[in-house]
């Protein structure tokens, strides 16, 4: 209980302290002490409380710290979180625990879609072994043995994979295993070596067909795909990545391919012949090779043909029962601003003619191929023949152009070909070549 006896140091206190009391009137010892009591009590009991804790605090850090009473204590505040089994594990050298998830944590939305897209294609997904016999410096025969991956096209067995996969394996030397093991013989259909294309068929019951995407001249660079075949014959294998660029390379047998699709997904030896697909599962691509700079595994770059071109080919294969492309039976050579400068054309973009196939299409039709012998590199090239410039009308600045366009025709389709002969600028009437297995290069 606290006594003010003057009204000077009362007043001075009062508004100090309580300055909401400073209109209270002191009407007596009594009656003052009182008020002052409730007030203060009101005004202490935070300041109590806040130095209640700052004592408990420090005897907590000082005292139950350096004496390990709170260790256990602390330890299970640390260790709380995920419920987790202990399981004991004994053996003939004592036991011990170990911490075991109570149950399996939920997969994220990426993890959920690469399963969905895994179990939607491996089904139709198949490995492939083709054996073809070569000779010895004795002429003894050697059997080598290659493996690859396709896919099921159909119920009926037709399987789509790469040329190079089965090679020129023997009748009846090749083998097909599908993802439930079944092992299967299989014939060839028909190949179509200048795409690196071979059709293959088996007699097999429950077939689960790959679903083909509607088109690949729609991907675009940066868009997630995946790889499934069977690298280094583990089957089964699926690698995920995007869509690098979309440009044109030469295949493994130097036969080029327009519009190839780059990837980063990991693509290995025994993954040519199998599905790049997108992220529903569809097949957007067949896988080919890899830029491998010397090393047989993945770099980090792989190359797909585009979908687009297998529908051209199995569209004539239902059409006629064989592979019949169209072609013009030339050899060509991409047309770029510097090289245009350079050989003073007057275009900057089309396909030049560098050679024209004797009595082939082209050749009929009167377009000229180059005669003037120079290099890009250490490529040799025909400088002076004739640049396209349109196909039916349509701007023709690339060979992936050209090719797009082909392949919206057939064999014996006539087309007008717009091209340069010099400076001047003329139309020719194209009937359409049938497509053969010829070793020249880059053909059109």
């Amino acid at each position: 209980m606290l006594r003010y006896t003057h009204q000077a140091e009362w007043t001075v206190f009062q508004q100090l302290l309580w300055p909401e009391m400073t209109t209270i009137t002191r009407c007596g010892e009594t009656s003052t002490e009182t008020i002052i009591s409730g007030v203060f009590a009101m005004k202490l009991r935070p300041v109590l409380l806040v130095i209640l804790l700052l004592a408990g605090f420090y005897y907590a850090t000082t005292h139950l710290a350096s004496t390990g009473t709170m260790g256990p204590w602390l330890e299970d505040l640390h260790n709380a979180g995920p419920v987790a089994n202990v399981s004991a594990l004994r053996g003939q050298d004592g036991a011990f625990d170990l911490n075991v998830a109570s149950a399996a944590p939920a997969f994220d939305a990426e993890e959920q879609q690469n399963i969905a897209v895994y179990k939607r294609a491996l089904p139709s997904v198949v490995n492939i072994t083709a054996t073809e016999v070569r000779f010895d410096f004795f002429y003894g025969p050697v059997p080598q043995s290659g493996q690859g991956s396709g896919f099921i096209l159909n119920k009926d067995g037709l399987i789509l994979t790469n040329n190079h996969v089965i090679g020129n394996a023997q009748p009846g030397n090749i083998e097909v295993v599908l993802s439930d093991k079944h092992h299967y013989k299989a014939t060839v259909v028909t190949v179509d070596k200048g795409h690196d294309l071979a059709l293959l068929k088996i007699n097999a019951p429950n077939l689960v067909p790959a679903t083909l995407a509607e088109s690949s001249s729609d991907l675009q660079v940066g868009q997630k795909v995946y790889a499934i075949g069977n690298p280094f014959g583990l089957e089964g294998t699926m690698t995920r990545g995007i869509i690098s660029a979309i440009r044109s390379v030469r295949g493994p047998e130097n036969n080029p391919i327009e519009g190839a699709i780059q990837t980063d997904a990991s693509v290995n030896p025994g993954n040519s012949g199998g599905p790049l697909l997108n992220s529903r599962g569809e097949v957007i691509g067949i896988t080919t090779m890899i830029a491998s700079n010397g090393a047989e595994q993945s770099a980090g770059i792989g190359f797909a043909i585009p979908i687009n071109t297998a529908k051209a080919v199995l569209d004539d294969y239902a059409k006629y029962g064989r592979i019949r492309r169209p072609t013009l039976d030339i050899v060509s050579l991409r047309i770029v601003p510097d090289i245009a400068e350079q050989i003073g054309l007057p275009q900057d973009y089309g396909v030049l003619v560098e050679r024209v196939l004797p009595g082939g299409a082209a050749d009929k039709a009167g377009l000229h191929g180059g005669t003037q012998r120079a290099y890009e590199g250490n490529m040799q090239i025909m400088l002076g023949g004739d640049l396209i410039v349109a196909f039916d009308g349509q701007e023709i600045t690339s060979p992936e152009d050209l090719s797009a366009a082909m392949n919206a025709q057939h064999a014996g389709d006539t087309v007008t070909i717009t091209a340069f002969r010099g400076r001047k600028k003329m139309d020719f009437k194209v009937t359409l070549g049938d497509a053969k297995d010829q070793a020249l290069g880059p053909q059109a």
